[in-house]
């Protein structure tokens, strides 16, 4: 789809994010993620993902069937609520757009452990363009009717309300036009 061109931008925002987890490989029982200094690489041992579509996760599933501590959960993050325990680092990206600050962002929240991050991306308004690109998939096409930006100055003051302070943000312009703002929050 060279016409959204999104999924190597996300991509990289989120091996940003992994790079910006604390290396806590050497505090034995603190979080999920180990840093590996030798091999220059991000090694988990318990990788969560969350979809409302059912056919993303058995997707998933089959692409990586060998990994270690996979757990895929069928939920909407707007209506249910995710009962696992915590992890080190929840990555968001375009979801809140969709599924709202609600339910959806106190799920989030819960699912960061103590001294936890989250990790946001958000698009962007951008004069000129549609929210949701169009492309050759119906069923994506179908997701603009469900779409809302979300102001990233009023995301830090919910997430400040709920004990996660910013400790880095960025803005990535797209080669389509659109531009992306990531935001790093870490748990107090």
């Amino acid at each position: 789809m060279d016409a959204v061109n999104q999924l190597a931008p996300l991509a990289d925002l989120f091996g940003e994010a992994l790079a910006r987890l604390p290396a806590i490989g050497g505090h034995p029982g603190r979080g999920r993620w180990q840093w590996s200094a030798a091999r220059g690489r991000t090694i988990t041992t318990r990788v969560i993902g969350i979809d409302v579509n059912p056919g993303y996760l058995a997707a998933t599933r089959e692409r990586f069937p060998d990994l270690r501590g996979l757990e895929l959960l069928h939920a909407d993050l707007e209506h249910d609520a995710i009962k696992t325990e915590p992890v080190a680092l929840v990555h968001a990206a375009l979801v809140f757009e969709y599924a709202g600050t609600g339910r959806c962002l106190d799920s989030s929240v819960s699912l960061v452990a103590p001294e936890g991050h989250l990790s946001v991306v958000l698009q962007i308004p951008t004069e000129g363009r549609e929210a949701v690109t169009p492309s050759g998939y119906p069923s994506m096409n179908r997701l603009a009717d469900g779409f809302s930006f979300i102001d990233p100055h009023r995301l830090r003051r919910l997430l400040a309300q709920q004990d996660l302070r910013l400790t880095h943000q960025s803005r990535l312009a797209l080669s389509t036009g659109k531009t992306f703002w990531s935001g790093y929050f870490e748990r107090k």
